[in-house]
Formats: structure tokens, sequence, C-alpha cells
């Protein structure tokens, strides 16, 4: 932990709460060092609840108490919320901006100019500690502040740094993954209920098998396609199911799926 990192955030939503939970729970920082606000009553509530750190009725005086400024308002609404504390930002401070689709050149612009910046692109697993992320730092942020980025990013869950003509690909990847994992759990467990399963055990079951297969890969370090090879046993249940999903292309969908997720990320960016 150190005693000089002060963080706030400019918005402070359910992805805001459980960022500054976990850097809490990781040690980075304690409670006092966090600072939020939010135009909802609300979510500045929820936030002091939840994480014990300080709220506020503005922006600027979250900007004044803090190294690091977390910019976690609606992207449309980022601009504004820069543009009125842009001179209240110096070289002392480090901004970080999770909201989808803004670039570092946008960030620039209305922060005021070469500020240090760092874009990421955080998932909703976050909320459990299980987050994956990808993060592009600005022309002025130095090595030590992706250090720093990394360090945060990585009490909820993993990330890696990227360039941010990748940062895109991210967003189709992980950013919307979590969309298509559920649609896949939903799926699996309805073919549960039709074999005959409860509904509750069906969706436990079908939840824990992604869970696992996932942690085996990471585990392991093999190939996805190494582990499936070693569940499929010659004329046995997995073959048949898989050539069930070779037969109606999910390889295919997911691997389109990321795809159109990675255009229409781009076409909001303007990238």
């Amino acid at each position: 932990m150190s005693d000089s990192l002060t963080i706030g955030f400019l918005g402070a939503g359910r992805m805001a709460t459980a960022l500054a939970r976990g850097f809490v729970a990781a040690g980075l920082v304690t409670a006092d060092q966090l600072s939020a606000s939010d135009v909802i009553e609300d979510a500045r509530r929820r936030f002091a609840e939840e994480t014990g750190g300080t709220t506020c009725e503005t922006n600027r005086e979250v900007v004044e108490r803090s190294g690091v400024v977390v910019v976690a308002v609606k992207p449309q609404y980022v601009g504004t919320v820069l543009a009125e504390v842009q001179d209240a930002l110096g070289p002392e401070h480090l901004v970080i901006s999770i909201a989808a689709g803004v670039t570092l050149e946008s960030l620039a612009n209305n922060a005021g100019g070469e500020r240090r910046l760092v874009r990421v692109m955080p998932n909703t697993p976050a909320l459990v500690q299980a987050g994956a992320a990808g993060f592009a730092l600005g022309g002025a942020a130095t090595a030590e502040d992706g250090e720093l980025v990394a360090r945060l990013l990585g009490s909820v869950g993993v990330a890696y740094q990227v360039p941010e003509s990748l940062l895109d690909a991210v967003t189709g990847l992980s950013g919307s993954g979590p969309a298509y994992v559920f649609q896949i759990i939903e799926g699996l467990a309805d073919g549960g209920v039709r074999a005959g399963l409860p509904r509750d055990v069906a969706q436990a079951l079908a939840a824990q098998t992604l869970l696992g297969a996932a942690r085996m890969v990471l585990e392991t370090g093999e190939h996805p396609a190494v582990l499936k090879d070693a569940v499929a046993s010659p004329g046995g249940t997995t073959i048949a199911g898989l050539h069930a999903l070779e037969r109606h292309g999910v390889r295919g969908a997911l691997i389109d799926a990321v795809m159109d997720a990675t255009c229409r990320a781009r076409e909001l960016g303007g990238s």
C-alpha cells in the first residue's frame, strides 16, 4: 500500500465501486484514500457504503483530492466531465478512462491538452474480482503509470497492455464476451433441462462447468484443443456432442461475434 496514492472516481456506478472495492481488498489503498462524485445520490451512497470512501458533491473536488482520476461516466458524458475539471488537472494527475469507445485523442482534447492518460477496457466480471481488461497508454503516460494501472486492474482480475489500435478487439472479445458466455451457459442449462434435469441443477452445473474448464486452460497452460481431445474418447458421448457443435457452426459463430463486436466498437469510436 502507498500512503501517497489517492484515487478519485468521476462517476460512482457499479464498475467504479467494484474497482474501488478491489483496490482496498488488495491493499493498494485504504478507504480514506478513495473519493467519488456522481450526479445520482443513490450511486454516491452505495459507493460510500461498499468502499468506505468519501463522496463529493462536485467533480472538481474529487480531482483536487486525488492523484489518480478514474473517468467512470457513460461515454457520452466524458467530454462534459473532463471539460469541467480540465483547469484543475495538472502534471501530477494520472487520468484513467474506462469509458468504452472514447479515444486517447478525444480524452486529451477534452482534458485540455497533453495529460498523463490511460484508456482502459474493463469487463463486468470485475464486479466479482474476475475481470479481464486491456489498457493503452497515452503519449505522456510513463512506464511507471502503466505498471500502476496493471496493479490496479490486477486487483479485480487480469490486465494486458496493448496498443490503442487493439482496444476495439479487446472490446469485441473480453468487453462483450461475458454476454456470449452467459448465452452459452443458458444454452447448456436449457439442454440439461431438455434432458430431464431440474432448472436450478442444470444452471449450476453449466456455470460450474465453464468455470472449471476456464481454470484448466489458465492453470495448465495447455491449448484448449489439447484439453478438448483429452475429454473426447473414441466413439464416446463428448465427440458426439462436439460433432453437434461443429454441425451448427458454434465455433464460427463465436468468431463472428467477436469480429462484429470489434467492428461496432470501431464505428462507435470513429476509428
